[in-house]
């Protein structure tokens, strides 16, 4: 199932496909019994390995030292990165495009740049207890003398045991820009950020996903990013592209998993036979080399769509498409994978076990699959079908 990258981007690929298959891999069964985490010294080579490779500045513009790679280089890196489980290919932060249009020179050799060196550790403080199939930010900050005061919840702020700052999104309560959002840089240990609870979930990744209270917590004028109420904007473009990421992860989640489930079913004896000769086993493959298929001409598709500079409403809603898409078959996909693998496919020791349990949430976060298809459904009632 060969696509017709050009050179560079199968170079990218070979290198993401290595790294994984050679440095990843191989730790992921002492991460899933050892919740998530590994040795530091391994984590820390993994860190540098992913920096040293080059991808904590795939999307950084060269004025910067990053690599501007076009998005069709970062969906094939992705995509093979998504062959792993246990989220060990988050080892390393990456700067994103916006971040170099939306925040200041300060802000930017503060904050930014060090996540492509590997120096610092970014989560994100958005989602909250209310949101849902909309929007919702309770989260408030006043401005006053000192800076501005925030009060609110934040749940699900991935990776926040591991960070040292957040982007956080608050609602105005004063000013001219009062009732729209904000966005600011909160360094993780101002006073009066409470942790309040950290809850377990299906997967088994070393990066948490804490609720958080923020209580009366000062951020300087100079923290906020862009101008008021561009919050939202700042938001959007990070959904875009995360979307488009987490489809390329699922097609490479995808890939592994009906190379192990087809490896298995040529070696498995059953009934006088191998398991790949039943035909309900054959179908279930076809299916999801199908699937596979049509996610990842999907996928690489939004990305050339980004790299010709087409609409940017356009590319929200093939961005939804392809995550909607590659997130739904590739669960299906791990489901068949279990199956075919019988007894052994429910063994946390396999990967058709974990992924089949670290997939689930793609279908939910940065936007549930119901959302995808209310933003692909009012694309077409706005454009029509070749205006999407």
């Amino acid at each position: 199932m060969k696509l017709n990258l050009d050179q560079t981007s199968r170079e990218w690929q070979g290198k993401a496909r290595r790294f994984a298959e050679e440095e990843l891999i191989p730790c992921e069964l002492e991460a899933e019994m050892n919740e998530g985490r590994l040795p530091a010294e391994v984590a820390r080579q993994h860190k540098q390995m992913a920096v040293k490779l080059g991808f904590s500045s795939m999307d950084v513009p060269k004025e910067y030292g990053g690599l501007q790679l076009r998005t069709i280089d970062q969906v094939a890196v992705w995509e093979q990165l998504g062959r792993v489980t246990n989220a060990l290919c988050w080892c390393f932060s990456e700067p994103h495009e916006w971040m170099f249009e939306a925040c200041n020179e300060e802000q930017l050799q503060r904050y930014v740049l060090p996540l492509m060196t590997g120096n610092r550790k970014e989560c994100y403080a958005i989602t909250e207890a209310e949101s849902g199939s909309d929007v919702v930010v309770n989260t408030v900050a006043e401005l006053t003398d000192e800076g501005y005061r925030v009060n609110g919840e934040k749940w699900f702020v991935t990776s926040a045991n591991l960070a040292d700052y957040f982007f956080l999104q608050a609602k105005l309560v004063n000013g001219p820009h009062a009732g729209s959002d904000a966005m600011f840089f909160l360094d993780k240990d101002t006073p009066g950020i409470e942790e309040i609870r950290v809850p377990l979930f299906s997967h088994t990744f070393d990066h948490h996903h804490p609720e958080l209270r923020f209580n009366n917590v000062l951020i300087p004028e100079a923290n906020r990013i862009g101008a008021e109420g561009d919050g939202m904007t700042f938001s959007h473009s990070w959904f875009r592209r995360e979307r488009l990421m987490i489809a390329a992860r699922d097609c490479g989640a995808a890939a592994r998993l009906i190379e192990e489930a087809t490896a298995w079913a040529k070696e498995r004896e059953v009934d006088g036979g191998k398991l790949i000769d039943k035909q309900m086993v054959q179908a279930m493959l076809a299916d999801s080399v199908t699937e596979l298929w049509a996610a990842r001409l999907i996928t690489f598709e939004a990305a050339e769509a980004h790299d010709r500079g087409e609409d940017v409403k356009s590319l929200h809603a093939r961005c939804s498409i392809a995550k909607l898409y590659a997130s739904e078959a590739a669960y299906r996909i791990a489901d068949r994978a279990v199956q075919i693998f019988g007894g052994r496919g429910y063994m946390r020791e396999n990967c058709a076990e974990r992924f089949s349990r670290e997939i689930r949430v793609d279908r939910i976060w940065e936007g549930a699959s119901e959302i995808q298809r209310l933003i692909i459904a009012r694309a077409l009632a706005k454009r029509g079908l070749q205006g999407m």
